[in-house]
């Protein structure tokens, strides 16, 4: 079998690069060697790598890959007056990582690519950033993290909060349990999203090579709402605001409950409210988790929203003794007015606040505990995220009148549904003694095995089929 045959068939079998021998990075670098690497989908959140690794120093984009080639003159010039030559341009990730003088495959795609490319990544030697949330679901994430470790790579997971000093500290001064225990660590997306209308279906532009752009999802019409941005709303390929703008929130608290991982039990309820449109996921949504003690509550507000605490899309820490918020500021328990965070002494990776350096430093270094957001990190925020759409999916309509309290005992999860029916009535003018809203289930999950507790339609969520050629391992034991 020569080299394209044994790609192709590796491609068909979800394990292209170890079966085709271009396991061919990895090596040692200096602080004088350069860097090079390749960025996945750069129509939006990939502009941001392009400048951030070119601003890096002896690091150069050496490789774009993006199935819409009319983006690559965007970058084509500045790229060629850095480097002294134009990148490769490629709308396969794969043709990119078959070449041995890449050292980094950075993930900026759609949300249903990125655990595929991390995999692949891992794989064909090359080390990682993946840009959040790193899975579509559960079950792949899990495998993402597999491959990371199986292939000895670094991956950086691009929830950019681990890098910042603030919440580093907050963690320092939670841990020090100066002001007790963390009662609830709260996460705010309040974030506008207006309605993405109704498109209908259409061949996709001749520059577009929408088979590539599908991916590992299942194979659909293409239409408008779908390349480039508003793939967000939809299932097959996003995750809701919560897995968008949200995961970051969801990372954040998270790390402040020290020692999380997974919740015990989960519930979600919400709804598309405001318009009637395309999308499928929630533009208004509350999340209580269970991390033994802890709670995390998660709001998600796609419509016009007053601040929360002085935050709009943040964290809010309760502990015993105060309040954390924005990582910054602090309420001792007993005071109105906040006032600065309590001196405490965070540590972080090295390239300060700076993500990609601190990937970059990582790279070099060779040490997975310089990377301030290793992918198991990454796994777990996304997964928290994903085990919110899933309670939401699992839900019924119920009327709003119909109960106040739909957390039953857990009075915080009752007060947030109440500031979100105040906020659809009195910040939007709806009628919502009219409407319903999604009442999802509460649900159990056992941390360890990563599976619910007796639900097997939950359970049904935490993965899907597979299209062939772009199929995630469920297994890499052979490899």
């Amino acid at each position: 079998m020569n080299r394209r045959n044994a790609l192709k068939a590796g491609a068909y079998s979800g394990i292209a690069f170890a079966i085709s021998g271009t396991k061919s990075s990895g090596r040692v670098l200096g602080a004088n060697d350069t860097i090079r690497v390749a960025v996945a989908g750069i129509n939006g959140r990939g502009s941001a790598h392009v400048s951030g690794y070119s601003a890096q120093p002896n690091v150069a984009v050496t490789h774009l890959i993006d199935p819409d080639s009319r983006i690559f003159a965007r970058y084509v010039p500045k790229l060629k007056e850095k480097n002294g030559k134009d990148p490769i341009c490629v709308a396969d990730a794969r043709k990119a990582l078959e070449d041995k003088n890449v050292d980094i495959l950075s993930i900026a795609t759609p949300n249903h690519w990125h655990s595929l490319l991390t995999i692949w990544g891992c794989q064909a030697g090359k080390d990682v950033y993946v840009e959040k949330p790193m899975s579509h679901n559960v079950a792949e994430g899990k495998m993402a993290v597999e491959a990371a470790r199986k292939y000895n790579r670094l991956v950086q997971h691009g929830t950019q909060g681990r890098s910042i000093k603030a919440w580093a500290d907050s963690l320092d001064l939670i841990r020090s349990g100066k002001y007790g225990k963390v009662l609830v660590s709260r996460a705010l997306c309040y974030k506008p999203r207006g309605s993405i209308g109704f498109q209908p279906n259409t061949p996709a532009p001749k520059e577009v090579d929408f088979d590539i752009w599908t991916g590992p999802a299942p194979a659909q019409p293409h239409h408008a709402n779908l390349v480039h941005y508003n793939w967000h709303w939809f299932w097959d390929f996003g995750n809701g605001d919560i897995g968008n703008q949200g995961v970051h929130q969801m990372d954040v608290a998270r790390w402040m409950i020290p020692s999380a991982t997974l919740p015990r039990s989960v519930m979600s309820i919400g709804g598309r409210f405001g318009y009637k449109d395309q999308g499928q996921t929630a533009n208004t949504q509350v999340t209580v988790m269970d991390f033994g003690g802890p709670l995390l509550t998660f709001e998600v507000r796609g419509l016009k929203t007053p601040e929360y605490m002085g935050e709009k899309v943040g964290n809010i820490i309760h502990l015993e003794g105060g309040t954390i918020i924005g990582g910054n500021k602090f309420i001792a328990k007993g005071e109105t007015k906040p006032g600065p965070l309590p001196k405490a002494f965070g540590t972080r990776g090295p390239g300060g606040e700076d993500h990609f350096g601190n990937f970059i430093a990582a790279v070099r270094s060779r040490k997975q505990e310089d990377l301030n957001a290793d992918i198991l990190e990454g796994h777990y925020s996304s997964a928290c995220c994903h085990l919110a759409n899933i309670g939401y999916r699992l839900g019924k309509p119920v009327p709003f009148a119909s109960n106040g309290n739909p957390f039953g005992t857990v009075a915080d999860g009752n007060e947030t549904f109440a500031r979100m029916r105040d906020h659809l009535k009195d910040d939007n003018a709806l009628a919502v003694d009219g409407l319903n809203y999604i009442l999802g289930p509460s649900l159990s999950f056992d941390v360890a095995a990563e599976r619910f507790v007796n639900a097997p339609e939950a359970d049904a969520l935490l993965s899907r089929a597979g299209r062939q050629p772009y199929v995630v391992p469920t297994t890499l034991a052979a490899l």
